[in-house]
């Protein structure tokens, strides 16, 4: 008997582990050729081992079409639903409209609040973030679903340093936010979601680090630790950050990650895509964590599902897909129950001198997410060879309002703003000139992570100095 209650456990052990660092994948619906949701429900379910998806919205019928599949779902709430609900009642009414109808035949863990608002959101916004969640978890035990976590992604603009990754740090002006976020986490055991993504870390000299790919490595003086990926460099600078806060305790959760397989650059290619999609699922399905969070286990959604074929912008973000829209692999990500086709993914990272990478064009625009209104985006400019210093400039075919919008901003954080102003060494009638000055002071002042260069999607960097006559750029 007790052989047999050991055999049993030892196959639920394997069952589990089987199971515990499984993938999940992010469902964007930007196209008009995509098929039917009760259609990739099924697929998912049938032919992929992807037993976790996020959606950008609350659809209903996607929401439906999960039904008794087994696969967990993450939905999102619009950021204009948050103020609305700080208030009980609201809140009630959004799960009994938008939760209790599919629960829990539809298998929902977690409630998405919004998505990147600190990065984006504006004031308002942000003061109710916290309070929307608390509420709507409060919302969701009134109405009797006690398992359903309530957490916020963030984008990584949230950290003030990432390297090296010890000494990780968040911003100053977002930790009186993110500390009772990270106390109502740590009281509901709800993850904190980022969206760790190397693609906009890339450069020349970090694209074998940034792809899983034999490198140098980067090693952490600190700690003693040695990294062979940016993936667990960019964990670990969020672990030591909430850490540093005192909550270092609370789960992680990678809410998007990925890589396109096509774009105007060199960067993005199906190799490229392969090399780092295929690595990290193999690399979180093993279970060996970080090297500061080891055998910490964290869930990662890949992003994304589909190509989209309704994206604007650059050949990019319409090729962030594991699959086509008729449910053919792009590539071969080993998310496929029997993998057929696609690239082969390169040697897997190991920490080995290794010649730098020829130059070659910049850096990627961060992706609009699926599911939701996007706004235009333009490729960046290529960098110029040479040098080693960094600007931020405005994209080009950026509108007036949102260039504004960015003068407003900027001068609203205490970044000198008298050098554009009439009679000012910078002053200019043309905004784009004005913008371009003050978003790259602001990049330079916060550390030239090239997150701090997006101003939602209307900056881009280059090693082209743009001064001019007595308008000096700072570097």
């Amino acid at each position: 008997m007790a052989t047999t209650k050991l055999l049993l456990s030892l196959l639920l052990l394997i069952q589990l582990a089987a199971t515990a660092f499984a993938i999940g994948v992010n469902y964007g619906t930007l196209a008009d050729n995509l098929p039917p949701p009760a259609q990739v429900a099924n697929f998912l379910k049938t032919q992929t081992n992807i037993d976790k998806v996020k959606i950008f919205d609350a659809n209903p019928d996607i929401i439906k079409a999960f039904a008794n599949t087994n696969i967990s779902l993450t939905i999102t709430i619009p950021n204009g639903d948050i103020p609305s609900l700080t208030k009980l009642r609201a809140a009630r009414r959004w799960v009994v409209e938008h939760v209790k109808p599919f629960y829990p035949q539809t298998k929902i863990n977690y409630i998405a609040m919004g998505n990147e608002v600190l990065h984006w959101g504006d004031d308002n916004l942000k003061n109710s973030l916290v309070p929307a969640m608390r509420t709507f978890h409060n919302a969701l035990v009134r109405e009797g679903i006690k398992d359903v976590k309530v957490s916020t992604p963030h984008s990584l603009g949230i950290m003030l340093s990432s390297e090296p990754p010890s000494q990780g740090r968040f911003r100053p002006e977002v930790i009186p936010l993110l500390t009772p976020m990270l106390g109502f986490l740590r009281q509901t055991k709800g993850p904190f979601m980022v969206n760790p993504y190397p693609y906009f870390g890339w450069s020349p000299e970090k694209e074998n680090y940034a792809l899983f790919k034999p490198n140098k490595g980067v090693h952490d003086q600190f700690t003693g630790k040695s990294y062979t990926n940016m993936f667990d460099g960019l964990m670990d600078a969020v672990y030591s950050a909430a850490k540093a806060v005192g909550f270092g305790d609370v789960d992680l959760v990678a809410a998007e990650t990925g890589w396109p397989s096509s774009c105007e650059f060199p960067v993005c290619s199906v190799q490229n895509a392969v090399d780092y999609n295929g690595h990290l699922i193999k690399h979180v399905e093993s279970g060996k964590g970080t090297p500061l969070m080891p055998n910490r286990k964290f869930d990662t959604y890949i992003f994304a599902l589909f190509n989209e074929n309704q994206k604007p912008g650059p050949l990019a973000e319409k090729n962030w897909g594991l699959f086509k829209p008729d449910m053919t692999p792009v590539y071969n990500a080993g998310v496929m129950r029997n993998q057929q086709g696609g690239a082969t993914p390169g040697p897997t990272a190991t920490t080995v001198p290794q010649p730098a990478t020829p130059a070659a064009p910049a850096g990627p625009a961060k992706p609009v997410k699926g599911g939701k209104k996007p706004k235009p985006v333009t490729p960046a400019a290529p960098v110029a060879a040479g040098g080693g210093k960094k600007w931020c400039v405005a994209k080009p075919g950026a509108t007036n309002q949102a260039l504004q919008a960015n003068i407003d901003y900027v001068c609203s954080k205490g970044v000198d703003c008298k050098p554009i102003q009439p009679g000012g060494t910078c002053f200019d009638n043309d905004v784009k000139a004005r913008a371009s000055y003050l978003m790259n002071a602001y990049y330079q002042a916060n550390g030239r992570h090239d997150f701090n260069c997006d101003f939602s999607k209307t900056g881009q960097v280059t090693s082209a100095d743009p001064s001019h006559g007595s308008c000096k750029y700072n570097a």
